[in-house]
């Protein structure tokens, strides 16, 4: 064999790095999403509050929707990476190398079966719910309390909570073991 050929195990090594910086890069932009959508909040609350115009508020729930739909896209490929790398390539790197015991990556299985995990990720799913879903619904709420509200923007405003609401069972389903989104990392 000549020295520029390349092995089975080299070519699944440069998969598990690529694939890794991959989620490396869908991690860190995923994380910067929540302090995105802090600041956008903060932002327009504070511009409704400053103009006294509570219609401003209706800017929010679709910012966080797309926000929040864009954030759980990264986060299910993330863990979609996750369950490739221990399913499908770890398994055949194992089995090119012949690991004892069969098994490589040994974190991407041994970091999901610690006690805290399942408090984790229930409280993730309780900011991502309260980041993405009850600030803009909390948003409505208070423009339909301002009591001036055109019938254009009632309607417009319910279809947006009718958008955050999808967004909301959309985050639980994922969060949920066993549900829609089981693959949730």
């Amino acid at each position: 064999m000549a020295e520029r050929d390349v092995t089975v195990g080299q070519l699944l090594l440069a998969e598990y790095q690529t694939i890794k910086d991959e989620q490396k890069t869908r991690i860190g932009f995923r994380d910067n999403l929540l302090y995105v959508t802090l600041t956008v909040v903060a932002a327009v609350i504070a511009a409704a509050a400053q103009a006294k115009q509570p219609a401003m508020l209706l800017a929010l729930p679709p910012v966080c929707v797309v926000l929040g739909w864009t954030y759980l896209v990264n986060d299910q490929k993330i863990s979609a990476i996750g369950a490739y790398v221990r399913g499908e390539l770890g398994p055949r790197l194992a089995a090119t190398a012949q690991a004892e015991g069969g098994e490589v990556f040994a974190w991407e299985i041994a970091h999901r079966t610690d006690p805290g995990r399942v408090s984790r990720k229930v409280a993730q799913c309780v900011v991502d719910l309260l980041a993405f879903c009850v600030v803009p619904l909390s948003a409505l709420v208070v423009y339909w309390a301002g009591g001036d509200a055109s019938a254009g923007l009632v309607v417009l405003s319910a279809l947006e909570a009718v958008a955050v609401m999808g967004l909301g069972v959309c985050i639980v389903q994922y969060a949920v073991p066993f549900g829609a989104g089981s693959a949730a990392g």
